[in-house]
C-alpha cells in the first residue's frame, strides 16, 4: 500500500440546484478527494489552508476518516475559501455567484515530513506554481504524480501550467478543458498532444458521459452509471480523482491495466457524490454500497458476443 498526499482546497460551498439550495457547507477539492480515497483505507494526508472560522467538527470528521490533517494550516484570524454557485436545469452548466479566496490567496503548502516520501501525489485544482512547489518538497520522485486543473489556469497562467504538466505522470481534465489546452476538437488527437507535453496518462472526464483513459495508443472508456436523480454535481470530478488515486495507492500498481480499474472505481464513487448536497453522501458512504454499485457497473459494461469473420 502506498502513501497518498492530496493538495487542494478545504473550503465552504453554498450551492443552488433545481432541487434546492444550501447555506455554507463543507466543500473543497481536497475534501472530496480525501473522502473518496478514505474508502480504500490508504494512508492519506491532506495539505491545505483554512481560517479560524472553519469548524473543528469538520476537521474531526476528516480525522475520523483516517485522513492526516497535520498539513492543513489554520490561520486563526483569517477566513476560509468560499465558493457559491447556481446550477442550470440541465445540471451540466453552472454560474459562479461568489468566489472569496481569503486565506487561499497566500497559500504556501507545507507537506508534512512523514509524507515527503509518499509514492502518490495528487495535485488538486490550484495555481500551477503552488502545485509545482509541492512536487519540489518531496524527498524522492513520487511513483505517480497526478494533476487536476481547469480552464481558469489555461486563461490566466498557461506558461506556469505547462511547467507543472511537464512534471506529472497523469493529468485529469474534462473534455472542454482538453480541447482548450490543445486547440483540438477530437479528444483522441487532444490526448496525443497532451502526451507530448509530458504526462504518460491522460484522463478526460465527460461528466454524465463517463471518462476516457489514454496511454500511448491505448484507449479505455468507462461509462457513467445512469442515475435516476442527479442532486448536486459539485465535487464529482474531485471524487472521481480521489477514487482513482485511492485505488492505485491501495493496490500499489500504477500499470495501465490497473488504471482501468481505478477509472471504474473513480466513476463509481462520483456516482454517489452527486446524490446529495455537498459531501453528505460521501461522508456516510458504506463499503457495501460501493460493492453493490460496482456490480451494477459490471453488468452495465460486460457482454458476450460471437464474432464471425466473414
Amino acid at each position: 500500500m502506498s502513501k497518498l498526499v492530496v493538495v487542494g482546497t478545504v473550503a465552504f460551498d453554498a450551492i443552488e440546484t433545481p432541487f434546492g439550495k444550501t447555506d455554507k457547507i463543507l466543500g473543497g477539492a481536497a475534501t472530496f478527494i480525501g473522502l473518496a480515497a478514505s474508502q480504500f483505507e490508504v494512508d492519506t494526508a491532506v495539505v491545505s489552508i483554512v481560517g479560524g472560522d472553519f469548524p473543528k467538527e469538520y476537521l474531526d470528521l476528516l480525522e475520523e476518516k483516517n485522513i492526516d490533517i497535520s498539513g492543513i494550516e489554520i490561520v486563526k484570524d483569517g477566513k476560509t475559501f468560499f465558493w457559491s454557485g447556481k446550477y442550470h436545469n440541465d445540471m451540466n452548466t453552472r454560474d459562479t455567484l461568489v468566489t472569496e479566496l481569503n486565506t487561499l490567496a497566500d497559500f504556501n503548502p507545507k507537506v508534512p515530513e512523514d509524507y515527503k516520501d509518499a509514492e502518490i501525489v495528487l495535485l488538486g485544482n490550484l495555481h500551477p506554481l503552488v502545485q509545482l512547489s509541492v512536487l519540489e518538497q518531496m524527498s524522492k520522485k513520487p511513483k505517480l504524480a497526478i494533476l487536476d486543473t481547469m480552464n481558469f489556469w489555461m486563461d490566466s497562467a498557461l506558461d506556469d501550467l505547462h511547467k507543472v504538466i511537464k512534471q506529472v505522470d497523469v493529468i485529469t481534465i474534462n473534455d472542454e478543458e482538453a480541447r482548450q489546452l490543445t486547440g483540438e476538437y477530437s479528444l483522441v488527437v487532444a490526448a496525443r498532444k497532451i502526451h507530448s507535453m509530458g504526462p504518460k496518462y491522460v484522463v478526460i472526464k465527460k461528466g454524465e458521459h463517463g471518462a476516457l483513459l489514454f496511454h500511448d495508443d491505448n484507449v479505455f472508456y468507462a461509462p457513467a452509471l445512469p442515475l435516476e436523480e442527479v442532486f448536486d454535481p459539485t465535487g464529482a470530478g474531485d471524487t472521481f480523482a480521489g477514487g482513482f488515486a485511492g485505488y492505485l495507492a491501495k493496490t500499489d500498481d500504477v500499470s495501465f491495466e490497473n488504471m482501468k480499474n481505478a477509472v471504474i472505481y473513480g466513476s463509481t464513487l462520483a456516482s454517489f457524490c452527486v446524490e446529495k448536497f455537498g459531501t453528505e453522501r460521501m461522508v456516510n458512504l458504506k463499503s457495501k454500497d460501493v460493492f453493490k454499485r460496482l456490480q451494477q457497473f459490471k453488468q452495465l459494461t460486460q457482454f458476450e458476443i460471437v464474432l464471425e469473420n466473414n
